[in-house]
């Protein structure tokens, strides 16, 4: 086989995988543009694409006051905030004992917290929701994050991470006098930072566009996301305007695609970095 032959059979692979890339980022991109485009025309363009149609900025206006969207905002907002600490704290805690800590039945509860993860949140719907009306909270912003305040996989991903910090350091800051809780918090989580904003990103973005158990255990606009408010805007009884839902949809997904925007270079280096060892 000569020099350019093997080059060649070298090289084919990568315009394969350059190709269904770009094959995937055009597919990813279609719904994306098609709510850009109807989102800022008037409803008679949602299907006609001409160059020359008229912009317009009503359907945002028209969405937002059709639902309290500032309230929806707010509560999205508190909502994803108080998951992703509860999340942190409670995820570098149990990380930290899995790590660095021996205990009578430590691996049988680390195989449970590894269980976990096999388990779908949608199974545990009705298991919830009876929890949740047993004691009151049905209806509350803090109904809707508590059944994720303890995250298997924060766990997991913070455990590994540990485990690859070297022990010296440990007695380094022990002989300096610092405790448990010092070591830890001065000293592993420092090193760690990779892997919570990694961690933090997959979190946001699913509790954001989390639906179906906020759907469930709201009543009230006091306590409903945003995702659940565009439901809204689907109703049979006033007819469906796209224009409108996609205006909707797209002030929903807005601050998490402005968060990506300005923040790409951070989002890639923290995955990069974060590899499970």
């Amino acid at each position: 086989m000569s020099a350019s032959t093997t080059r060649l059979a070298y090289n084919e692979p990568g315009w394969l995988d350059t190709t269904a890339a770009w094959l995937l980022a055009l597919l990813w991109i279609l719904p994306l543009t098609y709510t850009l485009w109807t989102a800022f025309h008037p409803s008679a363009y949602s299907t006609r694409f001409a160059l020359l149609s008229p912009l317009t900025l009503d359907n945002f206006f028209l969405a937002w006051g059709a639902a309290p969207f500032a309230r929806y905002l707010l509560n999205t907002s508190l909502l994803v905030l108080l998951i992703l600490g509860c999340q942190l704290v409670l995820g570098t805690l149990a990380a930290y004992a899995f790590a660095r800590y021996v205990f009578p039945g430590k691996s049988i509860l680390f195989s449970l917290v590894l269980v976990q993860l096999t388990i779908m949140p949608d199974i545990l719907l009705v298991a919830n929701y009876k929890t949740m009306a047993h004691v009151g909270l049905v209806d509350t912003l803090l109904s809707i994050g508590l059944p994720y305040f303890a995250s298997a996989f924060a766990i997991f991903l913070l455990r590994q991470t540990f485990l690859g910090i070297p022990k010296e350091l440990d007695e380094a800051a022990q002989v300096e006098g610092a405790s448990a809780m010092q070591i830890m918090w001065r000293v592993y989580v420092p090193l760690a930072k990779p892997v919570y904003t990694a961690f933090a990103l997959v979190s946001v973005s699913f509790h954001w566009n989390n639906f179906l158990w906020p759907l469930i255990i709201t009543n009230s606009v006091g306590s409903r996301p945003l995702t659940v408010g565009l439901q809204l805007f689907s109703s049979t009884d006033q007819g469906v305007d796209w224009a409108i839902i996609t205006a909707a949809t797209l002030m929903t997904s807005a601050p998490l695609l402005i968060g990506f925007l300005l923040f790409q270079r951070q989002f890639v280096q923290s995955f990069m970095r974060a590899g499970i060892k």
